[in-house]
């Protein structure tokens, strides 16, 4: 763990370590609402980041949702995963950030037998679901996950991206979204700078898939709150790491049963998880297990 830390360049953060949380008090958090089309473990017609699978994942339990979010051509926030309009819409050509928001809100979420047959879903603009949102008793949790590119527009001078923030703070700002319900995650670190500069008190998160290492480096020296970290890159002890540096650790993915306990034996602060149910009911148990008298 030591050299773990060294290599992070964290050592100096220790007095700040972060406590695990214990499984009942882990947050939960549809993973694109209620996860990716699937037909087992569960079975799901929902696109992701649809308004229906966001929907059914906050009616089944989840305390919140993770969305994918990316500019329009005429820079509207809209949520959509892929980075293609044809692999997931009725769309034959383009992306997001060639297609205006009038056009992709008109388009149909394509998924294919049979999942087809249950869903009529179309793409969603952020305003419109932070307008939702904002209609509930308790506005939920939130994760904002910022798709900067796509197979249409790479990376430049970082123009698109600054727009997206000052769009995304305009509308957080504009739904009066409560700053600790929201963390706004993305794997770009000038994109966190800015970021921090335009929402001072909103909590960030760097998006880690491969380098943990380098990664962690990173996340420190932008000074987010969270990293979140792919089902296929965290492990206890990089887990570990990331609390001893005062950071919480979300973690994305985890369907069946075995896969989410793997996940949960990371002892992370959050799950974007894609199996919503299964994650509620263990931890509803592991909360009646706290309860029982001895």
């Amino acid at each position: 763990m030591s050299l773990l830390l060294s290599l992070c360049g964290v050592l100096p953060a220790l007095a700040q370590v972060r406590m695990p949380l214990p499984l009942s008090q882990v947050q939960i958090l549809g993973h694109a609402g209620a996860g990716f089309f699937t037909p087992i473990h569960p079975f799901n017609s929902s696109p992701p980041s649809s308004w229906r699978g966001i929907r059914w994942a906050l009616e089944h339990g989840a305390d919140g949702v993770e969305m994918d979010v990316q500019l329009s051509q005429d820079s509207v926030l809209v949520l959509y995963h892929n980075t293609n309009l044809p692999s997931m819409t009725t769309a034959r050509t383009g992306c997001v950030s060639t297609t205006a928001a009038a056009t992709l809100t008109g388009l149909r979420y394509r998924g294919g037998w049979p999942y087809d047959w249950l869903q009529r879903e179309r793409p969603q603009r952020l305003d419109s679901v932070l307008s939702r949102l904002a209609r509930r008793a308790v506005f939920p949790l939130i994760h904002l996950d910022l798709h900067e590119t796509d197979d249409c527009a790479r990376y430049g001078d970082g123009h698109r991206s600054r727009t997206l923030v000052r769009q995304l703070k305009r509308l957080l700002q504009q739904y009066r979204v409560p700053t600790e319900r929201v963390l706004v995650l993305t794997n770009q670190p000038q994109t966190l700078v800015y970021l921090r500069q335009q929402l001072p008190q909103l909590p960030l998160g760097l998006e880690i898939t491969e380098d943990f290492a380098g990664g962690m480096r990173t996340a420190l020296a932008v000074g987010v709150q969270a990293v979140v970290l792919s089902k296929y890159v965290v492990t206890p002890e990089y887990s570990a790491a990331a609390h001893a540096a005062g950071l919480q650790v979300v973690i994305f993915g985890g369907r069946s049963p075995q896969a989410i306990r793997r996940l949960l034996a990371s002892q992370p602060d959050a799950v974007e998880v894609d199996n919503v149910r299964q994650l509620v009911r263990m931890r509803r148990r592991a909360r009646q297990q706290t309860t029982e008298p001895n």
